[in-house]
């Protein structure tokens, strides 16, 4: 028995979950994704979601409501008589109504180990902080933001110099494999939750453009988590002067550089290779993108900009 699924999920990030439940024989009887929004060269162009996209190539039909205050569109999911949601990054706080609109009720799937990172942006959050572990997890969905009872937890080891956007394709295999095994569960009658813990509550707030400019008077440590986390979106970013005019950076990625005393003051390169002091150790910045311009290795990028020993970035 397969059971009637409707899946809810927006970006990248959710399609291999839904692609994995359309190919373990369930019927998805719906997809609802955020709608489609303005893009292209000039913005101009409608551009549906990843996930609006592949239901469609699924021949899955596909919903996108503003929200769910209108009563017909509350209407309108009961009507499909599912037996469950899944959520994966819709994008929407699903009411009450929705939540319970299911004769299983809606199980998201969350890439944290929960009750660590609740909220919005749980990937770059973990890397920022420096963790090395974090995972998906399977959580029956409740009227909190990401409070509800876990049924399922799979573990990922966060290497030191992963970034986010590495760890994000990770999480969304692992997740994937998560929700298949979790509804098959489901399916049995076996799936089993647990209440989350009541220590250990970390919130995963938003990334703000305000924190994504580096401040080399941190530690290299934090300097290498700060960039890493945020690479490639929305990228943590420098001003280097270029030809006498300050030029925004992004910088995509970092190593810690083994330098055992750095006699410099942070933003100093400290050779010409793109090392770089401190507020306590020094980075090797591995990759670089100039605004409007592409993401290049460090020694593509020297070619064209020069960063002479001594040189100070903000």
């Amino acid at each position: 028995m397969a059971l009637r699924i409707i899946f809810m999920g927006t970006p990248d990030f959710s399609v291999a979950t839904l692609k994995a439940l359309h190919a373990a024989g369930h019927e998805i009887v719906a997809a609802y994704s955020q709608p489609p929004r303005p893009g292209g060269r000039r913005g101009l162009d409608l551009q549906k979601s990843p996930v609006h996209q592949a239901a469609e190539d699924l021949g899955i039909e596909v919903r996108h409501p503003l929200n769910f205050r209108d009563p017909a569109d509350r209407d309108a999911f009961v009507a499909l008589e599912a037996d469950v949601a899944v959520v994966v990054a819709y994008g929407l706080l699903l009411p009450e109504a929705i939540l319970n609109g299911t004769r299983l009720g809606a199980y998201n799937g969350h890439a944290s180990l929960l009750p660590r990172w609740r909220g919005a942006a749980p990937i770059q959050r973990a890397i920022m902080a420096g963790d090395a572990e974090t995972g998906m997890m399977v959580m029956k969905m409740d009227k909190g933001l990401d409070t509800g009872p876990v049924a399922l937890t799979r573990k990922v080891t966060i290497g030191p110099d992963m970034t986010a956007g590495e760890l994000h394709d990770a999480l969304s295999v692992v997740g994937a494999e998560a929700m298949v095994a979790a509804m098959a569960k489901l399916e049995a009658g076996t799936l089993e939750t647990v209440v989350q813990a009541e220590e250990g509550v970390l919130y995963a707030a938003k990334i703000d453009k305000a924190e994504t400019r580096v401040d080399f008077a941190r530690s290299a440590t934090e300097v290498h988590n700060h960039i890493r986390g945020l690479a490639p979106f929305p990228g943590a970013w420098t001003e280097i002067e270029v030809n006498g005019k300050l030029e925004r950076v992004k910088l995509l990625a970092s190593h810690l550089a083994e330098k055992d005393k750095v006699l410099a003051a942070a933003g100093t390169a400290l050779d010409e290779h793109l090392t770089i002091a401190c507020g306590k150790g020094a980075i090797s910045l591995v990759r670089l993108q100039k605004a409007g311009g592409k993401a290049l290795n460090a020694e593509d990028f020297l070619r064209g900009t020069p960063l002479p020993k001594g040189t100070v970035i903000a």
